[in-house]
């Protein structure tokens, strides 16, 4: 498996990036579950409590579709399509029978969609965006009028990244419904443990 210096600096370019999703792919649940990632669970459980009702989600960076199985316990009748760049993980995914439509892309690029989406997810993702305020303007395009975008972002990059300004700068089109107290996002990871945490957002288009 490629080796890199440490997650908490990130992997590399996309092609970097996807060759190592590929080779962790198997791995990758198992992985997961030891360091005690509980973002899907937390991210899928906060949701439903702003809304009851959603009929199709558009998961962005799905991976092997760990966020995609909470939500399906939530919406039992939901349509997900999902997108990343591991083919490996997008081939894990499509085993587990959640997803309607699989697509081999980045998230940083235009999806062309058919209808518009009840729901945008992305969770665990974000470290890897290089232009936030590009994406949001993707997924205002993706969702439907009320339609909500959920995501998680590590607190240390939100910070370096000023996210507050870059939602604030789509307050037209956004409004912020939720933004979490931090939260333990790896803690069995000796890189992360308790020393770095993520927040939970959610957005609804107005």
């Amino acid at each position: 498996m490629i080796k890199v210096k440490s997650l908490v600096d990130g992997i590399g370019n996309q092609i970097i990036t996807e060759k190592y999703y590929d080779e962790w792919a198997l791995n990758y649940d198992h992985t997961l579950k030891n360091w005690k990632y509980k973002a899907p669970v937390q991210a899928a459980n906060k949701l439903i409590k702003i809304k009851d009702k959603i009929s199709s989600n558009l998961d962005l960076a799905c991976g092997t579709g760990m966020f995609a199985k909470e939500l399906k316990k939530k919406y039992p009748n939901i349509v997900i399509d999902g997108c990343d760049i591991s083919s490996q993980s997008l081939k894990i995914a499509k085993l587990k029978n959640l997803y309607r439509n699989l697509f081999k892309k980045s998230f940083e690029n235009k999806i062309k969609i058919s209808k518009k989406y009840d729901l945008v997810s992305m969770i665990g993702s974000m470290t890897y965006c290089k232009k936030p305020s590009t994406l949001l303007s993707l997924i205002t395009n993706y969702l439907k009028k009320n339609g909500i975008f959920i995501f998680t972002h590590r607190i240390d990059l939100w910070e370096r990244q000023d996210f507050d300004s870059i939602i604030n700068n789509y307050n037209k089109a956004f409004t912020l419904m939720h933004k979490s107290r931090p939260i333990n996002y790896l803690p069995k990871n000796s890189s992360f443990s308790n020393k770095i945490k993520i927040r939970i957002v959610i957005l609804k288009k107005n």
